[in-house]
């Protein structure tokens, strides 16, 4: 689905990503991880398209997205989430989802005027969406709370809620467990593997919680000093020498502290 080609991003001297490829298989829940200053965030922001490539290319489902604007890749169906959620935090839960669907009817003054049956239609409709979304991520209590007074689990689930309201097809999670509890973050890896099973949602997983990449992700992909380590099942990411230096040092025997 996605197939990233010898991505170079260069800031100055230094090389954040240096020669990176990897691909995303279809209704795959894939796992990203490695050590700080690995290049994780720095790829997913060229692949989502916040960030320009310095040079290589990004593939999706065979057509070259490389340098779009985030924009554009939304409405192809690829979204990211953020390591610090943003959402509008004077504005409801229910209306942050409702936000997320573009070219609504009353963006445009004239169907302010004399599309207002239309208007209606369409927010009763993105109403019952939100409320549905809500529902199915098992906060539907917060609906009417704003979204700046929810705790930072919950607003993570709130900008997975956001991926639904569009007809998404791969989603980027950077550091979906940053700041979380153990309860709210089972809840939202029960959504995200609801979502593949049952929306076939993609997902590319940036963590460091390792009980939670074991949970949800295969295969896992580890990368260091900008470029793909390896890649296999979590088990064979922990016993890979390679890996456990780029983590640890050569001569500490600890494998299970890989992801710490």
């Amino acid at each position: 689905m996605i197939v990233v080609d010898d991505v170079h991003k260069h800031f100055g001297g230094f090389h954040a990503v240096d020669g990176a490829s990897l691909s995303i298989e279809k209704g795959s829940i894939t796992g990203l991880i490695g050590p700080n200053g690995a290049g994780k965030t720095t790829l997913f922001n060229v692949i989502a398209g916040v960030l320009q490539p310095t040079s290589g290319r990004v593939t999706m489902d065979g057509e070259d997205i490389t340098g779009l604007p985030p924009h554009e890749l939304f409405h192809k169906g690829l979204l990211r989430t953020f390591q610090i959620a943003h959402e509008f935090s004077s504005m409801s839960c229910r209306e942050n989802l409702m936000m997320v669907p573009g070219n609504q009817s009353g963006e445009t003054l004239w169907n302010t005027w004399f599309g207002t049956k239309r208007i209606a239609n369409e927010e009763r409709a993105l109403k019952a969406k939100a409320d549905e979304v809500l529902e199915f991520l098992t906060i539907e209590h917060l609906a009417e709370q704003k979204a700046g007074q929810i705790s930072g689990g919950q607003k993570k689930l709130l900008e997975l809620g956001r991926t639904m309201m569009v007809d998404a097809k791969i989603v980027f999670l950077d550091e979906v467990g940053a700041g979380v509890n153990r309860t709210l973050l089972n809840t939202i890896g029960d959504a995200i593997i609801r979502l593949n099973q049952e929306r076939n949602y993609t997902f590319v997983v940036i963590e460091h919680d390792m009980d939670f990449i074991g949970r949800l992700c295969d295969p896992v992909i580890c990368m260091a000093e900008g470029h793909v380590l390896a890649e296999g099942t979590l088990d064979e990411i922990k016993a890979n020498e390679q890996v456990i230096e780029a983590y640890l040092g050569t001569g500490l025997k600890n494998k299970d502290k890989v992801g710490a």
